[in-house]
Formats: structure tokens, sequence, C-alpha cells
């Protein structure tokens, strides 16, 4: 190689590092401003629930301070009528769990810090970790929070929600989708014998990345779809499938071939689960459950643990999705299995929501009209 080649792919190589290290910055630069913004939020928020006598019935006097706040800071946004409306929403949803005194926020007048301390890229020292939590509630955008507000029924479901957003780095739009699909009510659902069959951290862990049901409304079967038909469109739709089975899934194949004596074996979907550091075995069935299938999963995983699991791997885990199944039957089941295997349901529709659902007529009153009809 050229001492001119070696120059030029040596300047490429420091290109690239400076690149990353600016990335960085800016990443971490936008997060400080973020925790600052939403910091200052929660501060004004108080101050408008502290002096909520002002406010009632005098929806002018919101206006009249957001015109005045516009006025003191036209270069910052979030000081509209509505927006302080959920300032103080804000504060009043979280207050309960008194996140102020977890946090030890300093209190802030708008009126009398500048725009540039207001949202400064340092994070003040006194911020710290929520007790009781394993997360900073000011690490998401406002946005997210706007959603969280309009749509989270409880404190609970809306701090589930940011650990979620957090963890697996959603946008605003992923953040609706996954709280309209209700994974809050769905995670760490299924049915399973982890706690028997697996050490308790592990247990823990693979407990809460199952779900119950699963919810495969993108994909396009008919009635009469079979398990393969599901296979080739969830493979189809890899990344929406993904989405759905959530962070730490690595596809490995579909159809996977294992060879056990003379006989071919093959399974439906297999992942591997970077987090658990094992091998994910799904079996998908579009009838209801029974319980021959635990047996297949526990055969299935001790051929994996024997012929593809590495000495640094975890035990690994099975999970059988079925149209359908009958609690108590999939107990019995799955308590004499050795292997870790858990049974969710799946569903191919979205559940229309209860506002609509009530609004329309059951198969009777269907009937019942169809009949006049033809009479």
């Amino acid at each position: 190689m050229s001492k001119e080649v070696k120059t030029e792919t040596a300047y490429k190589q420091l290109l690239a590092t400076i690149k990353q290290q600016v990335q960085s910055a800016q990443a971490k630069a936008a997060l400080a401003v973020n925790s600052s913004l939403i910091q200052l939020y929660w501060n004004l928020g108080k101050m408008i629930a502290d002096n909520q006598a002002l406010f009632e019935g005098r929806n002018n006097y919101v206006e009249q301070l957001a015109k005045d706040l516009r006025a003191e800071f036209p270069d910052m946004k979030g000081f509209s009528r509505s927006n302080l409306f959920y300032i103080r929403k804000f504060y009043q949803f979280y207050a309960d769990v008194s996140v102020q005194q977890a946090v030890g926020l300093k209190e802030i007048n708008p009126l009398e810090t500048s725009v540039q301390q207001a949202v400064a890229p340092e994070i003040e020292a006194s911020i710290q970790q929520p007790v009781g939590f394993n997360f900073d509630i000011f690490s998401i955008p406002w946005g997210h929070h706007v959603v969280l507000l309009d749509k989270a029924k409880t404190v609970d479901e809306a701090l589930f929600y940011i650990r979620q957003t957090i963890e697996n780095n959603w946008s605003r739009a992923i953040l609706t989708l996954q709280i309209e699909q209700n994974l809050y009510a769905r995670q760490g659902k299924a049915i399973t014998n982890f706690n028997q069959t697996l050490p308790e951290k592990q247990a823990q862990m693979a407990t809460q990345i199952l779900k119950d049901p699963y919810n495969f409304s993108f994909l396009t079967l008919e009635p009469q779809a079979q398990e393969l038909d599901v296979e080739r469109q969830l493979t189809e739709h890899i990344t929406k499938f993904l989405l759905e089975l959530g962070k730490g899934f690595a596809f490995i194949g579909r159809q996977y071939p294992l060879q056990v004596g003379e006989k071919d074996y093959r399974l439906d979907l297999l992942f591997y689960h970077i987090r658990l550091r094992c091998f994910v075995v799904i079996d998908l069935k579009v009838v209801e459950f029974e319980p021959e299938f635990a047996g297949k999963m526990n055969f299935y995983l001790s051929v994996v643990d024997d012929q593809l699991k590495a000495a640094n791997d975890q035990a690994s885990i099975g999970i059988i999705l079925c149209k359908n199944k009958n609690k108590l039957e999939v107990e019995y089941a799955l308590r004499g299995m050795s292997k870790p295997i858990g049974v969710s349901e799946f569903t191919l529709t979205q559940a229309l929501p209860a506002e609509l659902k009530s609004t329309l007529p059951t198969v009777e009153e269907f009937e019942k009209e169809l009949n006049k009809e033809l009479e």
C-alpha cells in the first residue's frame, strides 16, 4: 500500500471518529436542553396549580398569561394557552407520587430567569433519579408527555410508557401506537413456567418480555389462514413483527432446520434475545391451545440447547402463540415441563375502541333487523 493511500485511509478514519464525537456531543446537549425544559415546565405547572384561584372561571386570565409570557420570551415556544393547561396538568398528574420531593427540584421563576438559563445545556446538579423509580421523567421530550397526558389513564401506566420510551428510544408515533395497542395491559401477562425452570433474575426478565395477547393486526390474512401463512407474512413484515415482540429480539430464521437421528424437524421461528442471552423458539398455532403443544416445545428446546446453545448462553426459551387458550389447561400442561415455556394468544384484528363498539349492533340485533327487511 502506497504512502498516499495510507494517508487517505488514516484521514477517513480520523474524520469518522470526529464525526462520531460531534454527533455524540449533539445528542447529549439535546438531552440536557430537553431535561431543563421539562424541569421548567414542572415548576411552571406548580406555580399555576398553586395559584389555582386566579384561574377559576377566568379562562381569559390564562390567555393573558400566555400573551405576557410570549411577549417576555418571543424566541421561546411553548407558552400558548393550550400548552399552559398541559403544563399545569403535567404537574398535577405526577404530584401525587411526590415526584417533586423525589427529584429535589429547585423552584424556577420564569419571569426572573432568562431563556438561556431556563434551557441551559447543563442540568442542575440537584436533579437526582426519582425515589422509587429507575428512570428520569425529564428525559423524554415534551411532545411525548402531551401524548401520555391525553392517553394514559393512571400514573403507573404513564410511568410504564416512560420507561419503555427511554429503553427503546421510541418516537412519538411509536409511543402513540403502543398506547393504542394497550401494551401496558399486555406486557408480562403470558402464562409461563419460568419461575420453576429459570433462575429468579432470568425468570423475571423473561416474564417481562412476553405479552398476552400479541397484536398481529398488521397482517392481511384470509379467515382460514394456516400456520405457514402466518409465518410467511410475519417474516415479510419483520420490522413490525420485531416491534411487537419488543426490544432485544434478533431474527435467526423461519422454518429453521434441526436434525435428530434420522429425522428432520423445523422450528416455526427462531430468535436470539440479546439481553436474555438465549435462543427463543416461537411455535405458531392458528387453533386453540392443546396440551401436546407444550410437550413438542419441550422437545424442541432440548434439541436447541444441545445443538445450538453455546457455553455462555442461558437456557433457551419457548413461546407458544395460539388463537386462544384455557388458562387452567395451560397451567396443567406446563407443570411437568423441564424447559422454560410461555403461552400467549395472538390476534389478527385491531380491537375496536369501547366507545365505537358500543354503537355497533350485536349479531342478534343485526339478524332481527335483517329479518324485518326480508318480511
